[in-house]
C-alpha cells in the first residue's frame, strides 16, 4: 500500500489495518511502545496523533505495507523526525520502537483529507490525515474546505461550492507565493502577517455595521444558518470564512506600491504620526471589497497591521533592531497570533475567555505546553530548594552560590510566566486580562511575550 504525500505516518497505518481488515490497535502491537496515545481533554483520542520510528520500526512499517522505505521517506513527513526516546532500548526487549507525538507539534498542522479523493486513489473512502498548511485547505474538485484535524469535534470538512471565492483564493495564492519567492520572503512568513491581520479583523467586525460579506458566508458555510450555534461556527468556520482576504491582503503587503504608500502617511522625510484617512490603509480596505474599512484599519493601534506599518517606515528610515528583537516586517508577535480553531473550541467549552482565574482557561491550553510549563516550575523549585544549603563555606563563597542560584531560579521563573501568559492569549484570554493577571501593564506584558521570539502561524 503506497502512502499518500503529506500524510501522518499513523494515518497510513490506520489504512494498512483496514486493508488487512483488522483493527489498527492488532498492528500497533508490532511496535515497543513510548508512551501513550496523545488524547483531548474528555478522554477521546487525538485524530492528529504521530507515530515516531525507529530503524527496526521502519522496517516493519515498509514491510506491512510492502513498498520501499525511500518510498515512505519521500511521502510521510515525520519519517525522518528523532525521538530521544527511541535511543534508549526498552528495559527486557529491544525490537522494533515507536513513540507517540501529535502531529501538529513536530512538523506542522494537520488536517482531514477529503474521503472522496481518498477512495479515488486508494479505492476505499477510509478517513486519512494530512499535513497542510491553510493556504491549501480547499479540494477543488469537490469543493470542500478541509478542516483541522487537531479539534476535538466530529466535522472533518465545509462545504465551500457555494462560494467561489475561497476556491478561486486557493489559486490566487499560487501566484501570490511566488511573487514572495522573488522578494526573498517566505511565503508561510508572508501568509502568517495576512491571517493575522485579517483574523483581528474577523474579530473587530462584530461591532461594523456595515460588515455584509463575512456573515453571508459565515451562514454559508454554516449549512445555511449559524444562528442555532453561532459561536461554535465562528471558531470552525473562521479560516475558510477569511480566506479570500487573507490572500488579497497577503498580495498588497508584497506589492511595492503599497509600501510605498505606509511611507507617504508617515510623512516619509518629515515624519508624523500615522493618519486615520492614510492612503495605504483607504487602499488596502478597496482591495478586499470594503471601502468603508480604511479608518477603521487605521486605528487600530495594538494590531498586527500597524505593526507590519511600522517595521516599513523603520527599514526606509535605517532604524537599527534593539538587540535581541526581531524585525517585525514578516514576523507576527505571539500576542497577535490568532488562536487556532482548537484553542477557540476549548476556550467555549470551559469559558476560557473569563478574566481572574488561574484555573478558567487552564484546559484550554494544549497537553504539550502546560507539560513544558510544568516542568519549569518543577526546575524552579529544585533551584530554590538547593539555596538551603548555599551558606556553607566563608561569606563570600556562600554569597556566590546564593546570587547564583537566585538567578537560575528568576530565569526559570520568568521563563515560566512568559509561557504562562502566551498559553492564555494563545487559549483565547484578552492581553488586558493576561496583564492584569501577572501584574504588569500591557506593554510589559508584550515585551515578555516577545521575548520568546515564535513566528506566525
Amino acid at each position: 500500500m503506497s502512502p499518500l504525500a503529506g500524510e501522518t505516518t499513523f494515518s497510513l497505518l490506520g489504512r494498512v489495518a483496514a486493508r488487512y481488515g483488522v483493527d489498527s490497535a492488532a498492528v500497533l502491537t508490532r511496535w515497543q511502545w513510548r508512551g501513550h496515545r496523545p488524547r483531548h481533554e474528555s478522554g477521546a483520542q487525538r485524530a492528529d496523533a504521530e507515530m515516531l520510528l525507529d530503524g527496526a520500526g521502519q522496517r516493519v512499517l515498509a514491510g506491512l505495507c510492502g513498498v520501499g522505505e525511500e518510498v515512505l521517506g519521500r511521502a510521510l513527513p515525520a519519517w525522518g523526525l528523532a525521538d530521544e526516546k527511541l535511543t534508549t532500548a526498552r528495559a527486557g526487549g529491544n525490537g522494533p520502537q515507536a513513540a507517540w507525538r501529535v502531529g501538529g507539534a513536530g512538523v506542522g498542522p494537520v488536517a482531514f483529507g477529503y474521503r472522496s479523493c481518498t477512495a479515488r486513489r486508494t479505492g476505499a473512502p477510509v478517513r486519512v490525515m494530512r499535513y497542510a498548511q491553510r493556504w491549501e485547505r480547499v479540494c477543488t474538485r469537490h469543493g470542500r474546505w478541509l478542516l483541522d484535524a487537531d479539534a476535538d469535534q466530529t466535522l472533518e470538512f465545509l462545504d465551500v461550492r457555494g462560494l467561489p471565492e475561497v476556491v478561486a483564493a486557493q489559486r490566487r495564492w499560487v501566484r501570490v507565493a511566488r511573487r514572495a519567492v522573488r522578494a526573498g520572503v517566505g511565503p508561510g512568513e508572508v501568509f502568517a502577517v495576512a491571517y493575522a491581520v485579517v483574523c483581528r479583523w474577523w474579530d473587530l467586525a462584530l461591532e461594523w455595521p456595515d460588515e455584509r460579506v463575512w456573515p453571508a458566508r459565515l451562514h454559508a458555510l454554516a449549512g445555511g444558518d449559524a444562528s442555532g450555534d453561532f459561536w461554535r461556527w465562528r471558531a470552525v468556520a473562521r479560516d475558510a470564512a477569511v480566506f479570500p482576504e487573507v490572500v488579497e491582503v497577503a498580495r498588497a503587503l508584497l506589492d511595492p506600491v503599497m509600501s510605498e504608500l505606509v511611507w507617504r502617511d508617515s510623512g516619509a522625510g518629515r515624519p508624523r504620526a500615522l493618519p486615520a484617512d492614510g492612503a495605504f490603509c483607504r487602499r488596502l480596505g478597496e482591495r478586499v471589497g470594503r471601502q468603508w474599512l480604511g479608518p477603521l484599519a487605521a486605528v487600530d493601534f495594538g494590531g498586527p497591521l500597524i505593526a507590519w506599518m511600522g517595521a516599513v517606515i523603520r527599514r526606509r528610515r535605517g532604524v537599527a533592531v534593539p538587540p535581541g528583537q526581531r524585525d517585525g516586517l514578516w514576523w507576527v508577535r505571539r500576542e497577535l497570533q490568532p488562536p487556532s480553531m482548537a484553542a477557540q473550541l476549548r476556550a467555549l467549552t470551559k469559558d476560557a475567555r473569563l478574566p481572574g482565574s488561574g484555573t478558567v482557561w487552564r484546559s484550554a491550553v494544549e497537553p504539550e505546553q502546560r507539560m513544558l510549563i510544568g516542568s519549569l516550575l518543577d526546575d524552579t523549585e529544585e533551584q530554590l530548594l538547593q539555596l538551603r544549603g548555599a551558606q556553607r563555606g566563608s561569606s563570600a563563597e556562600a554569597a556566590e552560590r546564593l546570587l547564583k542560584g537566585i538567578g537560575s531560579a528568576a530565569s526559570r521563573l520568568r521563563e515560566a510566566l512568559r509561557e504562562v501568559a502566551g498559553a492564555a492569549v494563545e487559549a483565547g484570554v484578552r492581553v488586558e486580562d493576561v496583564a492584569a493577571w501577572a501584574g504588569l501593564s500591557p506593554s510589559a506584558l508584550a515585551e515578555v511575550l516577545g521575548a520568546g521570539g515564535g513566528a506566525g502561524r
